[in-house]
């Protein structure tokens, strides 16, 4: 990785990065204040209200498949930096960016955001699968920054991943010949035993490395599991043709500068790559991608 010297860390330890460096994963208790997790929780709300008008998913927010108006269900606020000032100005805060920047430098590029929400009780898995086989890219100084809303135990679903898989392949993500986004880890050789799921209280920053192997489980709590993901990379990494990352041109691209400065020049890393290609004929959305997956690691698992 491209990562800034010790002397100038803003606020990781030079044991936590190489503990990132190592796993492929960090957790920072108490990084987001609580004024910060009231004011989101606030918005979430606004949102789920917005969700009891609506009958079926749309550009902004993503229903469960058991939602309806009377019992809603909502399982992903779409973009939240775009329809949020107070998620929008969380991202360009020091509390995110400030560790993005002991990892992977300076200068830092937004890739996406996203809210994934799940309800007590209901909400739903996210399969095993590695973002990189989404979205890949010139280099892998790619981050996805999860802060959690909500208490996060292990009966609530937390992510899960598995450490160094960074550093290893990127697995075949495809059934069918199609990409389905996700694969079952007993089938490449991985055992669901080696996880390490990510929890801690309200407030915690989760860090996992683009390529990390990721999932996680159904919410069989009583108590809802909410995390905000900022996902970004260091500027210098340019998306592959035939990546999902969206590509409107350079000027475009440089309006998604987080912090520091933007490049013409891609620095190239020997790195394997897989192309998320042919896309499934589904809404681009993680849940109805996933529904492509011939088998399923998490189908079995009951609720309390």
């Amino acid at each position: 990785m491209a990562n800034r010297s010790d002397d100038v860390m803003e606020v990781l330890t030079p044991e936590q990065k190489a503990q990132f460096e190592r796993d492929g994963y960090l957790t920072l208790p108490g990084q987001i204040p609580p004024e910060w997790i009231a004011r989101i929780r606030a918005e979430i709300a606004r949102f789920e209200d917005e969700a009891k008008t609506m009958t079926a998913s749309n550009d902004r927010l993503d229903l469960e498949d058991s939602h309806t108006p009377e019992d809603p269900r909502l399982r992903r606020i779409k973009l939240p930096h775009t329809i949020s000032d107070v998620m929008r100005e969380l991202m360009y805060s020091d509390h995110v960016l400030a560790p993005a920047r002991d990892l992977i430098g300076p200068n830092l590029r937004l890739h996406t955001t996203k809210l994934n929400m799940k309800s007590a009780g209901y909400g739903a898995a996210v399969e095993w699968h590695q973002d990189y086989a989404f979205y890949p890219h010139t280099n892998d100084d790619i981050l996805a920054i999860g802060i959690c809303i909500d208490d996060m135990a292990l009966e609530n679903g937390p992510l899960m991943v598995f450490p160094g898989s960074h550093r290893g392949p990127v697995y075949d993500h495809h059934a069918n010949g199609v990409f389905a986004g996700g694969f079952v880890p007993s089938d490449v050789g991985l055992n669901t035993d080696d996880a390490v799921p990510l929890t801690g209280p309200a407030g915690t920053v989760s860090i996992h490395h683009g390529r990390a192997v990721h999932g996680s489980a159904l919410n069989t709590s009583d108590r809802s599991r909410r995390i905000l993901f900022y996902e970004m990379m260091a500027a210098d990494a340019f998306p592959i043709m035939g990546s999902m990352t969206k590509w409107d041109g350079i000027e475009d691209y440089n309006t998604r500068m987080l912090c520091g400065a933007p490049t013409l020049t891609p620095r190239l890393k020997d790195i394997p790559i897989r192309i998320p290609q042919p896309q499934p004929d589904v809404p681009i959305s993680i849940y109805e991608i996933q529904k492509g997956l011939a088998k399923r690691a998490f189908d079995t698992i009951e609720k309390d």
